[in-house]
């Protein structure tokens, strides 16, 4: 059975302007509002629940040196989160979250961790591997989650309750990222497998699916799924914090996650921005496409 569980929050990201407060954490009530839940529970699944984060503050005036944004608060929201996933997966779920943005990744990668660990397969339209190493700019974990997830941050984030790594880079994929992405290069050095999206349209995406499934997949424990909808061109899902030309067609992203789902212990969907979609329409093209890609997540976990 697939949970969904939503995690509204926008703590990762950097404000839109001074003061303001980025619109990632309706994106759930947003997705519900468009069908996402309805659908997905006339699949069979099941609603788990809100997540809720600490609220959002623009802190770059008053937070000390070797901080990120709202650290304090999101360190909180991960714990939380990872209780919950854990407890989805002792329970033979397939949880599915719903955010918010990247820094959802924390959460995910303590409660895998924990449970002896798991692949990653993180779809994104960059590497999200910006880190104290690489980077001056270290602020914003929405753009520094993976980094993170492989224990390259600071310790506070990295290495919550002891979990560092939460995920082995043997064992992590990323697919998606744009050629000029700024850490494309040493993310390809230090990954098991680093796919940008030209190489995704060029290659074929189901080669590149069952790349990423037996890399991620390698001593069979399993994977999370992590995707940030800003893998897809801008030309369809412009409702996004940073687009970038070069992505992923609709079609194409949910052919990639057809063939991943199934093996998939869980997976988590984040960046939408209904503060850039008044109408709506790109709510429902990405209800669409999460369904159509997931409904089968964690089929075989299930079955094993």
């Amino acid at each position: 059975m697939i949970e969904l569980t939503s995690a509204p929050t926008n703590l990762g990201l950097r404000p839109p302007e001074r003061g303001g407060v980025p619109g990632t954490a309706k994106a759930p009530e947003a997705l519900r509002a468009a069908g996402l839940f309805s659908r997905f529970e006339a699949l069979g699944g099941s609603d788990g629940g809100t997540v809720f984060p600490g609220g959002y503050v623009d802190d770059d005036a008053t937070r000390p040196a070797g901080q990120v944004r709202n650290e304090t608060a999101m360190i909180d929201h991960a714990r939380r989160l990872s209780d919950r996933i854990g407890f989805s997966l002792e329970n033979g779920r397939a949880p599915l979250v719903i955010g918010g943005d990247c820094s959802l990744l924390l959460g995910a990668g303590v409660a895998l961790a924990r449970r002896g660990g798991a692949g990653l397969i993180h779809i994104d339209g960059h590497t999200d591997f910006r880190h104290p190493g690489n980077s001056a700019e270290c602020a914003s974990v929405a753009g520094e989650d993976l980094a993170a997830a492989v224990g390259l941050h600071w310790p506070a984030l990295s290495n919550i309750d002891g979990c560092a790594p939460y995920f082995v880079p043997t064992r992590v994929v990323h697919l998606g990222c744009r050629d000029n992405d700024d850490e494309l290069v040493e993310a390809r050095h230090l990954l098991a497998l680093t796919l940008p999206a030209s190489q995704l349209i060029t290659g074929g995406v189901a080669t590149a699916a069952a790349e990423a499934r037996a890399t991620a997949d390698a001593d069979g424990n399993g994977y999370w799924i992590a995707i940030d909808v800003d893998v897809l061109d801008p030309s369809f899902m412009p409702a996004v914090d940073s687009p970038d030309a070069g992505g992923l067609s609709p079609e194409q992203l949910v052919a990639i996650l057809r063939d991943l789902a199934p093996g998939a212990l869980g997976a988590q969907v984040t960046v939408f921005d209904p503060d850039l979609d008044p109408t709506g329409e790109y709510a429902a093209l990405l209800t669409d496409v999460i369904v159509d890609g997931l409904a089968n997540l964690g089929r075989d976990r299930r079955r094993e």
